[in-house]
C-alpha cells in the first residue's frame, strides 16, 4: 500500500466528494518533527487496508492545504494529525501519540 500525495487544494474537493463511497484518510506529516516522524513509521510497519485512500500530506511543504483541509472539514490544525473523511465530513481527528492504526481503522 501507498500513500496518495495530497499536492493540490482541488484535491479537498475530490476527497469530499469520494468519500460518500469509499472512507478517505489523510495523515498531515511535519519533516521537521520527530513526533510526527514516529508517528509515519508507525503507521507504515502496519497494514494500510485498501478498504480506504490514504493521503499523505508534507504540510511544510503545502501549508495552504493544511489551512484548507482544516476550513473544509472543520478540524482544528494539529501536527502530525489523521483524519477520517467520511460522507464529506471528518468524522475523527486524533494526533502525536494518539495515531494508532487500531483505532483508525475501527473509527474507519
Amino acid at each position: 500500500m501507498s500513500w496518495i500525495p495530497l499536492d493540490n487544494i482541488s484535491q479537498l474537493d475530490s476527497i469530499a466528494e469520494m468519500s460518500d463511497g469509499k472512507t478517505q484518510i489523510i495523515f498531515k506529516h511535519s519533516t521537521r518533527c520527530s513526533i510526527s516522524h514516529m508517528a509515519k513509521s508507525r503507521l507504515e510497519r502496519e497494514t494500510m487496508s485498501e478498504e480506504y485512500d490514504w493521503y499523505f500530506l508534507d504540510l511544510i511543504k503545502y501549508r495552504d492545504i493544511s489551512n484548507g483541509i482544516a476550513e473544509k472539514f472543520q478540524v482544528h490544525h494539529e501536527s502530525p494529525q489523521i483524519l477520517i473523511i467520511k460522507k464529506g465530513e471528518c468524522t475523527f481527528a486524533e494526533s502525536h501519540n494518539g495515531i494508532i492504526m487500531s483505532e483508525i481503522v475501527e473509527q474507519a
